[in-house]
């Protein structure tokens, strides 16, 4: 693929963008694997628009590549959760695809297959560790959210703002922004979700299924993981780090799901003594899903990228192998390197 445009090119990226969308006969959409509120609810949007009344008939497919394919019980309030298919329904060689929230072509899973085979590629994207995997590049280190992207593409194909639509790009910037919380959060983001909430969507909702839900289990494994918390004041250059894990046993014996236990992190990353909190979250295949917050001195992204993993400065996340110590031993290197 190519190698992608220099930072003022996106108009023109996006100009190429819409003219593929326009001739294509099928559309072919995937988000990242073990998808966010960003990348699902980004990728559901386009999908909704490209099915909009006045808009020339096309065969749009959408999924993302895990297996098993499941989508994540707190995103299964967004609307359009019948648009998707599994990944062994994905067309073997896509005459376009698009891709979502996605910094590398890995992040795909088994779909990046299919990504590497595709005609034309557009990656829509906000991940400054970006690979620039595309044949069309429509990425944004400074936008809060891909779903501020999606939202641009959306206009400018013409399409008109439905409820269905703004709940997926409402829910995708609440979450990338913490609630609007974090440096991210422009004038512009906030114009944005006043546009979308205009759509007459209930902010309430979407809040309370993201952060406001929890199944009685996680109280029990929340006061476990909690109770092994460390706090190594000199690591990440004297700057301070907190951690724990959430074993798979963890999991099993609370009956417990990987995505459920997803805001552990924001409980952890509230220590005042630590700069860097990172969770350790154990997939079923024994494999720990870091991730990583930073309060702005540490570039956890820096160091989540220099593993094998991506994201942001200030969140960010990365697979690694071994015991949780073999992971935090990992880490806590790098993060030495990235302050």
């Amino acid at each position: 693929m190519g190698s992608g445009p220099g930072p003022g090119d996106l108009a023109n990226q996006r100009v190429k963008a819409l003219a593929l969308l326009d001739e294509a006969d099928e559309v072919c959409l995937a988000c990242h694997v073990r998808p966010d509120a960003d990348a699902l609810g980004s990728m559901l949007a386009v999908a909704h628009a490209l099915r909009a009344p006045g808009r020339r008939p096309q065969r749009v497919v959408a999924s993302f590549g895990d297996e098993p394919f499941e989508v994540p019980e707190i995103l299964r309030f967004l609307p359009g959760l019948s648009l998707l298919s599994p990944p062994d329904a994905y067309p073997h060689r896509p005459e376009l695809m698009v891709t979502f929230d996605a910094g590398s072509i890995d992040r795909l899973g088994i779909l990046a297959g299919h990504a590497s085979r595709a005609d034309q590629l557009i990656v829509v994207d906000h991940h400054v560790s970006n690979t620039r995997f595309g044949t069309v590049n429509l990425i944004d280190p400074g936008a809060a959210a891909t779903a501020m992207l999606a939202l641009d593409l959306i206009d400018a194909a013409g399409a008109g703002l439905t409820r269905d639509i703004a709940s997926g790009l409402y829910a995708g910037l609440v979450a990338d922004t913490g609630s609007f919380k974090y440096s991210a959060t422009t004038p512009a983001v906030h114009q944005a979700a006043a546009r979308l909430l205009g759509t007459g969507i209930e902010p309430g909702t979407v809040a309370r299924e993201l952060w406001d839900r929890a199944p009685f289990g996680y109280l029990g494994l929340l006061s476990a993981v909690l109770g092994r918390a460390v706090l190594e004041p000199a690591a990440a250059a004297g700057h301070g780090l907190v951690w724990t894990s959430v074993s798979h046993a963890d999991r099993s014996m609370h009956g417990l799901s990987l995505d459920a236990v997803e805001s552990v992190i924001d409980v952890v990353r509230r220590t005042d003594e630590a700069e860097v909190a990172i969770v350790l979250k154990q997939s079923d295949d024994g494999l720990w899903q870091a991730s990583a917050r930073s309060k702005g001195r540490v570039d956890v992204g820096r160091a989540c990228s220099s593993l094998g993993g991506g994201g942001h400065r200030n969140a960010a996340g990365v697979t690694l192998a071994g015991s949780a110590e073999d992971a935090i031993a990992r880490l806590r290197g790098r993060l030495a390197e990235s302050s």
